[in-house]
């Protein structure tokens, strides 16, 4: 496991693409779909979410040839991955909501 990765908006986007549904794998393509990033931007975010061990991720069992397309890398959050992206968020929303109090 390395070192937390950088927090970026777009990390973001993708933690809470993860967060939504914790118990489910999505593959590169959903998070793309539900991000709307380009997948410059969102695979080498699922590859620094994933060496931080904040997500994990296996190559699906099927055969190209089988199932028309390449086959997929489907990802999922871990439980770590869940402490600290909610952390993360929390601490967000909460200079958030500062900020606006003080222009209030």
């Amino acid at each position: 496991m390395g070192a937390d990765p950088r927090l970026s908006f777009q990390t973001l986007q993708v933690l809470q693409a993860f967060l939504e549904r914790p118990e489910h794998e999505l593959a590169g393509t959903d998070v793309l779909s539900r991000t709307g990033l380009a997948s410059g931007t969102a695979y080498p975010i699922l590859a620094r979410l994933e060496q931080s061990g904040w997500l994990k991720s296996e190559w699906e069992d099927a055969d190209p040839k089988q199932v028309g397309r390449p086959r997929r890398r489907y990802y999922r959050i871990t439980g770590l991955g869940i402490r600290k992206a909610e952390d993360a968020l929390r601490r967000i929303r909460a200079r958030s909501t500062l900020k606006k109090l003080a222009w209030a």
